[in-house]
C-alpha cells in the first residue's frame, strides 16, 4: 500500500463520490467503500482514475468495480454512448432498424447483454437480443440480415477467465473504425450518468425480440452452400473437435450435419461451456499447450485431424497426426494460405474477378500465389476491423470484384461474404472440405502444404513477443531504432548480416519503398509499428532470401510483438520429402536469424525486457 502523499486523495474521494452516484450495484459500491476505509489509495487509483478506454475493439478489461474495468456501470455507459451515436447518425430510422446483441458463456456475459439492451429499449429501439449463448459471427451476420444500425457482442474471446469485453459492429456488419469509434467515445463521455438501471425491461418490452431461430437457419443455410454436400459413403478422416470450453460445440456440430459430413469425436473434458477454462492456461488454440489434451486424446482414439475453435468460435485452428504418430499444428499463416487457396479454387477459371486480403503482419505467401494464379490482393493494418471494411470498400470501388477471403496470422479467417469478420465455423468447414478431398486422393494436409511450398517457394514464420510494462520505455526503444542522437532519421542499413532494403514506419509516416516516402497504409502516432524488409543469403553460395520483420506494440497487452517471415525459393527438382527437409532447415535458420535481428533492435538485456 502506497502512502497518501503519493496520490491526490481529494481527487480520489471525488471519484468515489461520483461512483456512488452512478453505480447501482451495491456489491461494487461496497468494495470501493472498503478500499476507502482501508485507505488503499493505490487500488482506488487503479480502479477509478483512468476510465476504461473505448476503442476500435469496443471495450475489453478485467471484470472488477471501478471506472477502469468491465462491470455493469461501464457496460451501461458504453451502451448509452452507442445508442446516442446511432440516433445522431440515423435519427428515427435507427429506432425501427434496431440493434443486434449477443453474448457468450463468460461470467456476467448475459447480464452485460441485458444491460446493453436497456438504454436502446428505453429510447424506443427495436432490440434483437439473442436469448442464448451464441458464437460471435451471429452478431455481424444478424446486423446485415436484419438491416440493423449496429450490434454488440459480449465476449472477451480467448482472454483469461477474469476478463470480458464489449465488441461493437456498425451498420455494415463490420467492426467499427474511425471516425465511428471516436464518435461513440465522445457520446459515452456526454452520457455518463445512467438513464436507467433495468434488466427487467428485456422481458417486459415488446420491442425486445429473439432472432435466434431465424438467424441460425439463415446462417447455416449459407454455410451449407460453401461446398457441395459431402458424400458420407466416401472416406473421410477421423476428426476430433474441441471448443476449448467455449460456445462453439453446437455450432460446429450443426455445421457438420448440414454439410453432410460424418460426425466428429469430441474432447469431452473441453466440450461443455465452462467460464473457468479449467484444462488450459490460456483458452486460445494457437497458444503453446492449448491442444495438448486434444492431441493426447486424438492419439488414443486414432483421430487423424484435430479441429479447434477459440471460446467464442470466431477463430479456428487445426492439427494433423503424421504417419509417425507425431502431431503437427498448422500456424495461422499456413491455415490462411491453404483455406484461401481452397476458396480460390471454386472460382479458378471462371469469369468472376476475385480478390483476397491479409493483414500487414501476415504471410506474403497467399499474395505471392495470387501473382502466379491471377487473383487480386490487398494488405491492410492488423485486425478484421480493417479487413472487413476494406473488403466492402474494394467491392464498392470495383463492382466487378468479389472479395472471397481474408485472414490474419492470429488464426482469424473470413470465408466468402457470410460475415465481414472472422468466422471459425466457415473456416473449419472450408478446411474440412480440403482435408476430405486430400484424404480421398491418398494424401495428407501436411503433404499438400509441402506441395504448395514446392510450387510457390518456402515461407517460414517466426513470431513472438517481449514483455514491457513501461510505455515510455517502449517509446524510447522504438525511437532508438529510427533516430540518431541528433534527432535525424537514422534507420539501420544492415542487421545480422542482412541488407535492409525497405523500411515502413506507420508511427511517423515513413515508407522508403514509395516514391514520396509516404506509406499507403494508415498512419497512427498513438501506436508503434515498424516493418523492416531485408535481403541476403542464409549461407554462402545460396540464392538470396527475403525477410520481412514487423515490430509493433499491442493495444491490449504490455507487449512488444514481432512478426517475421523468410521467403526462399524452392529448387523445382526436389521431391516432396526433400522439400520437407528444406522447410525444416529453414525453420531452424529463421529462428536463429530473427532472434539475432530482434535482439539487435530491441536490446532486451539492456532494457530488461522479458521474452515470451
Amino acid at each position: 500500500m502506497s502512502s497518501e502523499q503519493s496520490y491526490n486523495v481529494d481527487n480520489l474521494l471525488s471519484l468515489v463520490e461520483k461512483y456512488h452516484k452512478y453505480d447501482k450495484d451495491q456489491e461494487s459500491v461496497n468494495y470501493i467503500d472498503k478500499l476507502v476505509k482501508e485507505e488503499n489509495w493505490l487500488e482506488l487509483d487503479n480502479l477509478l482514475t483512468n476510465p476504461i478506454k473505448f476503442g476500435t475493439a469496443g471495450l475489453r478489461a478485467k471484470m472488477e468495480p471501478g471506472f477502469s474495468r468491465m462491470n455493469n456501470l461501464t457496460v451501461l455507459q458504453a451502451s448509452q454512448g452507442l445508442c446516442a451515436y446511432a440516433l445522431e447518425q440515423y435519427g428515427d430510422e435507427a429506432l425501427s432498424r434496431g440493434v443486434v446483441i449477443g453474448y457468450d458463456h463468460r461470467y456476467n456475459s448475459e447480464t452485460f447483454a441485458k444491460l446493453t439492451a436497456a438504454p436502446f429499449l428505453k429510447k424506443g429501439f427495436k432490440v434483437y437480443l439473442y436469448r442464448t449463448k451464441v458464437h460471435t459471427p451471429l452478431v455481424p451476420f444478424g446486423i446485415t440480415e436484419l438491416n440493423a444500425v449496429c450490434g454488440v457482442m459480449i465476449t472477451a474471446s480467448h482472454n483469461p477467465k477474469d476478463d470480458n469485453g464489449y465488441k461493437v459492429y456498425w451498420s455494415n456488419g463490420c467492426q467499427i473504425i474511425e471516425p465511428v469509434d471516436a464518435g461513440i467515445a465522445n457520446q459515452i463521455r456526454l452520457n455518463e450518468e445512467p438513464w436507467a438501471w433495468d434488466l427487467d425491461i428485456c422481458n417486459t418490452s415488446d420491442l425486445c425480440v429473439d432472432p435466434y431461430d431465424e438467424m441460425v437457419e439463415k446462417y447455416f443455410s449459407r454455410i451449407s452452400k460453401l461446398f457441395p454436400k459431402a458424400d458420407s459413403e466416401k472416406a473421410q478422416p477421423k476428426y476430433l473437435y474441441t471448443p476449448l470450453h467455449g460456445v462453439g460445440g453446437k455450432y460446429a456440430k450443426k455445421a457438420f450435419a448440414d454439410c453432410g459430413l460424418n460426425p466428429f469425436e469430441v474432447v469431452e473434458a473441453q466440450y461443455e461451456h465452462d467460464p473457468d477454462f479449467p484444462t488450459v492456461k490460456f483458452p486460445n488454440p494457437e497458444e503453446k499447450g492449448a491442444l495438448d489434451l486434444a492431441m493426447e486424446e486424438g492419439s488414443k482414439i486414432g483421430a487423424q485431424i484435430i479441429l479447434a475453435n477459440d471460446p467464442d468460435a470466431d477463430r479456428f485452428s487445426a492439427a494433423e497426426r503424421l504417419p509417425n504418430g507425431e502431431w503437427v499444428q498448422f500456424n495461422g499463416n499456413q491455415l490462411g494460405t491453404m483455406i484461401g487457396f481452397k476458396t480460390f479454387e471454386k472460382y479458378q477459371g471462371g469469369s468472376q474477378k476475385v480478390g483476397m486480403l491479409a493483414s500487414a503482419v501476415s504471410s506474403g505467401m497467399l499474395q505471392a500465389i495470387g501473382k502466379v494464379e491471377g487473383y487480386d490482393f490487398e494488405v491492410t493494418l492488423t485486425g478484421f476491423k480493417w479487413m472487413g471494411n476494406q473488403a466492402l470498400k474494394w467491392e464498392q470501388r470495383d463492382p466487378t470484384m468479389k472479395a472471397i477471403f481474408a485472414y490474419e496470422e492470429a488464426i482469424g479467417f473470413m470465408c466468402e461474404d457470410i460475415v465481414r469478420d472472422k468466422d471459425g465455423i466457415s473456416a473449419m468447414i472450408t478446411f474440412v472440405n480440403l482435408a476430405n478431398q486430400l484424404y480421398q486422393n491418398g494424401t495428407t494436409v501436411y503433404e499438400y502444404l509441402m506441395g504448395l511450398y514446392h510450387k510457390y517457394g518456402c515461407f517460414v514464420n517466426e513470431n513472438s513477443y517481449y514483455i514491457c510494462r513501461d510505455p515510455e520505455l517502449i517509446n524510447t526503444i522504438f525511437d532508438k531504432m529510427r533516430y540518431s542522437e541528433s534527432g535525424e532519421l537514422n534507420y539501420p542499413e544492415e542487421l545480422y548480416g542482412f541488407k535492409v532494403t525497405n523500411i515502413r514506419d506507420l508511427t511517423i509516416g515513413h515508407d522508403s519503398s514509395q516514391p514520396d516516402n509516404k506509406p499507403l497504409l494508415p498512419v497512427s502516432a498513438s501506436s508503434q509499428m515498424i516493418t523492416f524488409e531485408l535481403s541476403g543469403a542464409l549461407e554462402q553460395g545460396q540464392p538470396e532470401s527475403n525477410i520481412t520483420l514487423t515490430l509493433r506494440t499491442s493495444g491490449t497487452e504490455p507487449k512488444i510483438k514481432y512478426y517475421s517471415e523468410l521467403a526462399a525459393p524452392t529448387d523445382p527438382s526436389l521431391d516432396i520429402s526433400q522439400v520437407e527437409q528444406r522447410f525444416k532447415q529453414l525453420q531452424v535458420k529463421t529462428t536463429e536469424v530473427i532472434q539475432g535481428i530482434t535482439k539487435a533492435l530491441l536490446k532486451p538485456e539492456v532494457y530488461g525486457l522479458a521474452s515470451a
